[in-house]
């Protein structure tokens, strides 16, 4: 029987609020030494912040990390697995969407935890992960 993604995910994930400093949000990626946090208001996921984000949305526009929002700078198309989705489907995604990782919620959309692509890696053979990445790894094509 396939495993389920709550079988390999991390739990007790910790967040960001959409109105936390840039400043905030990087002191914890720091201390945590993550390079994503979930955004959520409440327990509903409202969106992401990754290191890139702060690099390109906040830092090389000028920015000032004391006043400006995670809001202002998060990802807020965030893509999501559920807890009872089967490993293999969320790796296919993970390949076809070019991520290494999605949040995880549960049918209520409430956060549970986070899936990293090295957390699937568990499951499959080095060959059908090394595909994974390398989809993950192709450039996307030139925005217009």
């Amino acid at each position: 029987m396939a495993r389920k993604i709550s079988e390999v995910m991390t739990r007790d994930v910790e967040t960001l609020r959409p109105t936390d400093t840039v400043r905030d949000a990087s002191e914890s990626m720091r201390s945590l030494n993550v390079g994503v946090l979930p955004v959520c208001e409440g327990e509903r996921v409202v969106g992401v912040l990754t290191d890139r984000d702060l690099i390109v949305r906040a830092i090389a526009l000028g920015m000032e990390p004391s006043i400006t929002q995670v809001s202002d700078v998060m990802t807020s198309n965030v893509q999501v697995c559920f807890e009872d989705d089967d490993v293999g489907s969320v790796l296919e995604r993970m390949k076809k969407q070019q991520l290494r990782r999605f949040v995880v919620v549960d049918r209520d959309e409430a956060l549970v935890g986070i899936v990293s692509i090295g957390d699937l890696s568990q499951d499959f053979d080095e060959e059908r992960v090394g595909e994974a990445l390398e989809g993950i790894s192709e450039p996307a094509p030139p925005r217009e």
